[in-house]
């Protein structure tokens, strides 16, 4: 309709369409449209509308826009209130305000119009996507299948979350994680799982029109095995649920596998914690990411959500303050929830929303309100928004209004100092070193001296400082070996490194399934 705009074959057009029209990947197509040389503009919007069918009482939210070509400022209606009318029809309040409405039906700051950072690149992901309920095992069924008697089983059985694990309380459920093995070495390893999946999985798989789904049945549809590297030496990670009423953010523990419902970011520091669950970043995300469902709860996109997000330069003081107050608000809520098994974060956070509009509580509230200690979780809440507030320099009771403005200014602003090259790196250890170990796996065969002689041995290898550089360095020894190589030999490859250090990182590429090991104790390219 766009395109025909343009062309002069529509003077404009107007749509009723689901809600999701102003989700990332449907706004994308508006905003090529609204941004061209001879753009086109929202003259009327409403983003969000209930919907009402007598037939069937489809439970569907509905938005309607008129788009004209040229340049406009629009009228955008937004719902405050609603309420069931005569003869099934809601019955809607209006906010009205004018404005240049944005791909995203708002108007204001383009948060739409975010571009990602590479300073928050590489370091998130969501979580396994199974492809089998076959996989998962409860601590029983995984005792009898021989974990804790069968050596080795341990690294691929393992603990399991999804959304609502983290919602409310853990189901105490296992999955069965085999990505780095090979069906032979499954059987002939782990025989007991091996049939347990050849009897659960197996005949799913084998219906898959996926033909990689069907071909290596063992292993998750989607095992996520490029992003595990951004977890090696961490003890935990931030996840938050994909679609949830209210935006929160928790450590898990590294040996937890994640269910693909979850958003997992592969950062251990509880200041990036205290950023990410402060006012300022959730204001972010329930803007610039999309809503699902009757009750439009907001979806957490990783690439507008987070990658596009701009954390705070702040001082090294100002970081202890935001670790220290982060460590306590994860604290908090998971000491509630383990002194009441009850208890859950959404119940936590429905009180919390309560006592912030002044909203009366019922009793089953206060009883969540005595449990969870939800007053010192606002105090906590409200320390942490004063603290970010510092961080980025601004006012403690900026409104959301003006955190988007600024955010998107400062979105901008950080787009173009890394255009010029600084980046101001989230994890810095992690994906700067990655960045200069890209170039490293490429380089592995330089020798050190940067000269070989085909009359004598050829030189060392530089053994790289950084952990990122190390591992690309061995992946690439093990791809020019051509034939499979011992611990030993790949270290004597490298100057002033032993075997003891090399074993773990091949040992870590195998259980990606970018390396194999093979019965004699030597290792191959996966």
């Amino acid at each position: 309709a766009a395109s025909l705009l343009r062309s002069g074959k529509l003077k404009r057009f107007g749509f009723v369409s689901t809600n999701s029209i102003r989700q990332t990947f449907n706004r994308r197509v508006l905003q090529e449209h609204m941004k061209a040389a001879d753009p086109i503009s929202i003259l009327f919007a409403i983003p969000d509308h209930p919907w009402v069918d007598s037939i069937d009482g489809a439970a569907v939210r509905i938005a309607m826009t008129s788009v004209a070509s040229g340049t406009s400022d629009g009228r955008l209606l937004e719902v405050v209130s609603e309420s069931d009318g005569a003869h099934g029809v809601a019955a809607v309040t209006f906010r009205e305000r004018t404005g240049n409405i944005q791909a995203d039906l708002s108007i204001g700051a383009d948060v739409a119009g975010a571009v990602p950072l590479r300073a928050n690149g590489g370091i998130s992901c969501p979580g396994v996507k199974l492809h089998g309920a076959g996989f998962i095992v409860t601590p029983e069924e995984a005792i009898h299948l021989g974990l804790g008697t069968v050596p080795g089983l341990e690294r691929h059985i393992r603990g399991y979350r999804n959304g609502r694990d983290l919602a409310s309380q853990p189901r105490g459920v296992m999955v069965i994680d085999l990505l780095g093995l090979t069906e032979p070495e499954v059987r002939n390893r782990f025989p007991a799982v091996y049939q347990w999946l050849i009897e659960r999985v197996k005949p799913e798989r084998d219906q898959n029109k996926r033909s990689t789904y069907r071909e290596n049945w063992w292993i998750h549809g989607e095992p996520r095995s490029s992003f595990r590297p951004t977890l090696h030496g961490m003890s935990r990670y931030i996840a938050t649920v994909e679609t949830s009423k209210h935006r929160y953010f928790q450590f898990l523990d590294a040996l937890i596998l994640p269910d693909n419902k979850i958003i997992c970011i592969a950062l251990d520091d509880a200041y990036d914690l205290g950023v990410l669950s402060s006012r300022f970043h959730v204001s972010w995300a329930i803007a610039s990411g999309s809503h699902l469902g009757v009750g439009n709860d907001p979806v957490y996109v990783k690439t507008r959500c987070f990658e596009a997000f701009p954390f705070p330069d702040a001082s090294l003081e100002q970081m202890a303050a935001i670790r220290d107050i982060a460590e306590q608000l994860d604290a908090h809520r998971k000491a509630r929830q383990t002194q009441h098994p009850e208890l859950t974060i959404t119940g936590m956070y429905n009180v919390l929303q309560m006592l912030l509009e002044g909203a009366t509580l019922t009793e089953k509230d206060r009883q969540i309100h005595e449990k969870g200690l939800v007053a010192v979780l606002r105090e906590i809440h409200d320390e942490l928004d004063r603290l970010v507030a510092a961080a980025y320099g601004w006012p403690v009771d900026i409104s959301n209004d003006d955190i988007l403005a600024r955010l998107v200014n400062l979105n901008t602003e950080r787009a173009r100092e890394e255009a010029a090259g600084r980046i101001l790196w989230v994890r810095p250890e992690f994906q700067a070193a990655s960045r200069g170990a890209e170039q490293q796996s490429l380089d592995v065969l330089k020798p050190a001296s940067g000269k070989s002689s085909a009359a004598g041995p050829v030189a060392k290898l530089e053994w790289p400082v950084e952990l990122p550089a190390q591992v690309a360095a061995v992946r690439a020894a093990l791809v020019s070996a051509g034939a499979p190589v011992t611990a030993e030999e790949v270290a004597r490859l490298f100057t002033r490194v032993r075997s003891a250090k090399v074993t773990p990182i091949l040992d870590t590429l195998v259980a990606m399934g970018q390396a194999r090991l093979t019965p004699g104790g030597r290792y191959s390219h996966g």
